[in-house]
Parts: C-alpha cells; structure tokens; sequence
C-alpha cells in the first residue's frame, strides 16, 4: 500500500489554526488517516472539479490527490456551509501535518 505525501495550502493552514483546539486535533487526525487512504468510504468527489471532500463533524476538509506524485493537498478546511465557497488561490506549501 502506498503512502500519500501530505501537502496544505497556505489559507488551508491558516484556516486550521483558526480552530478551536478539540477541533483541530480532529482534523488533523482525520487528514493524516487520508495519506494512507486518501478515497475512504465517505469521502465525495466535488462534481466538476478533481478535488474530494471528507467530513470531521461540521467541518469540511476539501483535498486534491494527485495519484502519479502520490501526493495529497489540503485546499480548504472549515464550516461545510462555507467551504464551498469560491476563495482566492494560494500556493501548496511543503506542511506536513
């Protein structure tokens, strides 16, 4: 089985240390599971776009995989009403959680 690099964003960063604490520990929990199963079972595909989405509560975590790297990148973490919305790009910085 191979192990997914796990990559985030500059605002994904940010918006994880906006968190509370018992929130965080979670997500972060929940995206160092997706580097050695980055497709379980409740994660969606985003229709339209090559990014998925798993949920940890109310939070939504929206993620590319890139299978050819093996390499996972976190674009987006926060409320699952918000998340969806259309934000400025940033770039991928080399974080690992």
């Amino acid at each position: 089985m191979v192990s997914y690099s796990l990559l985030t964003k500059r605002s994904a960063a940010r918006e994880l240390e906006a968190l509370a604490l018992k929130d965080r520990k979670r997500v972060v929990s929940r995206i160092r599971s997706l580097a050695f199963d980055p497709r379980p079972p409740r994660c969606e595909k985003l229709s339209g776009e090559e990014k998925y989405r798993i949920r940890q509560g109310d939070l939504a975590i929206v993620y590319e995989i890139s299978d050819r790297d093996s390499t996972m990148t976190v674009v987006r973490i926060g409320h699952w009403r918000d998340v969806y919305r259309e934000k400025r790009p940033g770039a991928a910085v080399g974080c690992v959680l």
